[in-house]
């Protein structure tokens, strides 16, 4: 199938490894100029030579500022924008009690402000596009929180608030905001939560998912088949999800 994404122009966050890495890699492969960002210099430049990336910047998104610059940053390189795929860095894990108001400050900024950040100044780019897509990755969690991981589960719940709310009011500019909801993906992450064969087993098909399955499915929502596709959180969980909603 062509998803339509020949010299679409994109950017990926946190795209260095792992899920942003891989969505980044899939947009390329599909014939997107894709531009990527982590915090990392060196791997996010390793990173952009090894996949083909059209461009690469380190930046810190919890910092204001930052978010703003590397929009402007991307769209320099690439010429505009039609794709924004915002993902981020988890919070620490830890019980509601153990966890300090700082910690909740940071996670806040980290995930949902950079956000915010990001799409306040990609808009009005993608807004020109003819078929602009906005994606974010999220987690399960916003529907079935995960044992402690609670900031994770607050702040991408708000995450998911804010693409419902964009998804209603960019429709007129023919704008799709979507979020890709992944659970137990083998990521680095993932690893450093420990009990790798424990997660395996309570997934349905027992086993962890592959950072390419997320990057396929971040493709299509920003393909041109899923133009009527808006709003949605798609899981990409194995089965794990077992609400029915």
């Amino acid at each position: 199938m062509d998803l339509g994404l020949k010299d679409r122009k994109a950017l990926v966050t946190a795209a260095s490894k792992g899920i942003g890495r891989a969505c980044a890699q899939t947009l390329i492969a599909e014939g997107a100029s894709v531009f990527i960002a982590s915090r990392d210099a060196k791997a996010i430049q390793a990173a952009a030579e090894e996949i083909g990336a059209a461009g690469s910047s380190a930046r810190d998104l919890s910092q204001p500022g930052d978010p703003e610059a590397l929009i402007a940053e991307a769209v320099d390189r690439l010429g505009e924008l039609d794709i924004l795929v915002v993902n981020t860095g988890g919070p620490p894990p830890g019980l509601f009690e153990s966890i300090s108001l700082a910690a909740w400050d940071e996670a806040y900024q980290v995930v949902l402000m950079s956000a915010v950040r990001l799409v306040k100044a990609a808009v009005p780019h993608i807004r020109r596009s003819e078929a602009g897509r906005i994606v974010f990755i999220t987690s399960v969690s916003v529907r079935q929180p995960i044992q402690r991981l609670v900031l994770s589960s607050s702040m991408r719940a708000a995450v998911t608030g804010l693409a419902k709310t964009l998804a209603e009011e960019l429709a007129v500019d023919r704008v799709t905001v979507n979020c890709v909801a992944p659970d137990a993906i083998r990521t680095t992450a993932l690893e450093r939560l420990g009990d790798i064969s424990a997660r395996e087993a309570r997934t349905p098909m027992k086993r962890l998912g592959d950072p390419a399955e997320v990057g396929a499915a971040c493709a299509f929502l920003c393909s041109r088949h899923a133009g009527y596709i808006t709003g949605q959180s798609l899981g990409i969980d194995g089965g794990s999800l077992q609400g029915v909603h």
